[in-house]
């Protein structure tokens, strides 16, 4: 799932103007994001109050959808710079495609990690026989200026390390926890964790007092340092922690998302990231005149053409609120 919004908006993040270098407990309403007819995201970021956590500069919440008699996911081709996407499943199947020739069935817990460096694009979508639901989350990690000209690359990692305590499980997406290494490629210094909590556990959580932290819940109810984070919504909590306690009132899903505050600004324009008005007119440019970001062969339907560029110049600041 990327950002499909017709009416797309430009988004000045990056630099670390806003990060809150204490602990603090921000909690972030979703906004809710209409996908074609009938599918809809909960958007945690970018947020009016909080545009990013480290490098991770989107996050969308899907599901569960009851998808036994529908199509399900349908995203057409379209193009990415700047960034990578990072597909996270709880149930359900992907079927992803890219302009560098990649074809990948993602299932739940396994990552599908795209680079898009200097330029790719890809189409994602529901598996002809696919299972009756569909939960996830689709995030976006910035590229920091020395590999966002990167080659493109796309990897599948379907053994990912686990760490373990009494009533937790812990998936380590990206990045490192608690000795654990992802296999997946960071360019940043980042974590991203699927916890699985069960009912009535009472835990802490190492972190790194000089990253910045949000929690994202997908499912059941856990309260966060002491605040009740219900599925679809995310918790923004700051710097300097070493610890987070976590407690589970009922079996429940939870993602940690965190790293470095990212120092670079950026303008993030529908599915690009850059650093100029010049870099997102050329980009916009390059994928309606079908040059630049490949083509993905085998999915059955038109791309999807780039909304119109806002009237106003676009300029790359820090963190706004």
């Amino acid at each position: 799932m990327s950002n499909l919004e017709r009416e797309a908006a430009p988004s000045l993040c990056g630099g670390r103007g806003f990060v809150v270098a204490e602990p603090v407990r921000e909690l972030l309403s979703p906004r809710h994001v209409k996908l074609g007819e009938s599918s809809e995201v909960r958007r945690l970021l970018p947020n009016l109050g909080r545009r990013m956590v480290g490098a991770w500069c989107f996050v969308d919440h899907y599901g569960p959808d009851d998808i036994a008699d529908e199509p399900g996911m349908q995203v057409p081709p379209h193009p990415h710079m700047g960034l990578q996407t990072v597909s996270w499943l709880h149930e359900g199947e992907v079927l992803h495609r890219d302009s560098i020739g990649s074809l990948q069935t993602i299932r739940p817990r396994e990552l599908g990690l795209m680079t898009s460096g200097r330029a790719i694009s890809h189409s994602e979508e529901s598996p002809r026989s696919h299972a009756r639901f569909l939960h996830g989350a689709q995030l976006w990690v910035a590229l920091p200026d020395g590999h966002r000209h990167t080659d493109p690359r796309f990897e599948h990692h379907a053994d990912l390390p686990v760490v373990t305590a009494p009533g937790v499980k812990a998936t380590l997406i990206l990045g490192d926890l608690d000795g654990a290494t992802s296999p997946g490629t960071a360019y940043t210094p980042i974590v991203g964790a699927d916890l699985s909590l069960t009912r009535g556990v009472d835990v802490r959580l190492p972190l790194e007092p000089d990253f910045e932290y949000a929690v994202l819940s997908m499912s059941g109810e856990a309260h966060v340092d002491g605040v009740p984070v219900l599925p679809g919504s995310m918790l923004y909590l700051g710097c300097g922690r070493s610890e987070l306690p976590l407690r589970a009132e009922s079996d429940a899903g939870l993602m940690l998302l965190g790293g470095e505050p990212f120092e670079e600004e950026l303008i993030m324009f529908w599915n690009w990231i850059g650093r100029s008005q010049e870099e997102i007119v050329q980009a916009r440019r390059d994928w309606m005149e079908g040059t630049r970001f490949g083509e993905v062969k085998g999915y059955d339907g038109d791309p999807l053409p780039a909304p119109e560029l806002p009237p106003v110049p676009l300029k790359p600041r820090g963190r706004v609120r």
